[in-house]
């Protein structure tokens, strides 16, 4: 159902711009679509990550503060590791709007 109304919101974005001597291109409205999908869905995943992991790290740490350190270490890395998912994302959607 949502993707019908996507095709439908991008086949009117490509004929609202384009005079009638230009050809209407529904891919163009169709990628930018899917750029901001691939943002939008790849930035859900390291933020539930991140704040899942941060919060788990400081209840361990109010736990146990003799670990402190080794948990922040880790969870420095956990975060670093979550946030590429949504870089790659981000990396999709420029290639996404330039390339194509």
């Amino acid at each position: 159902m949502l993707l019908s109304y996507l095709v439908l919101l991008a086949n009117h974005l490509a004929l609202v711009g384009p005079t009638l001597t230009e050809a209407v291109d529904i891919n163009k409205g169709l990628i930018g679509i899917g750029a901001g999908l691939a943002v939008g869905l790849a930035a859900i995943g390291p933020g539930i990550g991140e704040g899942t992991l941060i919060g788990q790290a400081i209840e361990g740490m109010s736990r146990n503060p003799e670990a402190s350190d080794n948990l922040r270490a880790t969870m420095i890395l956990g975060v670093a590791l979550a946030e590429t998912t949504g870089i790659y994302g981000l990396l999709i959607s420029i290639i996404l709007l330039f390339v194509y």
